[in-house]
């Protein structure tokens, strides 16, 4: 599907602002609010928007120390990184996890609400498993850019 300047405009404001209603995306792009409503449900349809979610405030959550860990496998093998897989969906302080090329095997980002939790972390769930290695973590000091949109 090709997206015209309608379509971007209407995914950049989305992005910024998953709550906006049919009638104020047709003020901000000039189109109807029927034809917002059916570019919107068309661009769902096709996965170009996955879903909507509240973006939440991690240290009214208790959970405000962000934690940058890189593990490397034990072995290099389809079973042992599936193993691992398993093991981060499950963990709800990873929010995000990616698979590298280079040194390290992974980076996952970990919330914690302290030091202690952090360290609990890394020698109770991820040393001893079974898939891992090796793990070296970094303690975010400052966030300079975080969850910024995809360029559209």
């Amino acid at each position: 599907m090709h997206l015209d300047e309608f379509d971007r405009k209407l995914l950049r404001l989305l992005q910024q602002d998953g709550r906006l209603t049919n009638n104020e995306l047709s003020q901000k792009i000039n189109l109807s609010a029927s034809q917002c409503s059916r570019r919107r449900t068309r661009l769902e349809q096709e996965g170009y928007i996955k879903g909507y979610r509240a973006d939440l405030d991690r240290e009214k959550l208790g959970v405000g120390i962000v934690n940058l860990i890189t593990v490397t496998l034990a072995t290099h093998n389809r079973d042992n990184a599936q193993r691992f897989a398993r093991l981060i969906s499950g963990l709800p302080e990873v929010l995000e996890a990616y698979s590298l090329t280079g040194e390290m095997d992974y980076i996952i980002k970990v919330v914690t609400p302290d030091l202690r939790s952090l360290s609990a972390f890394v020698s109770d769930v991820l040393l001893p498993h079974e898939s891992v290695q090796h793990v070296k973590t970094a303690i975010v000091l400052d966030t300079l850019k975080e969850g910024g949109g995809l360029p559209v």
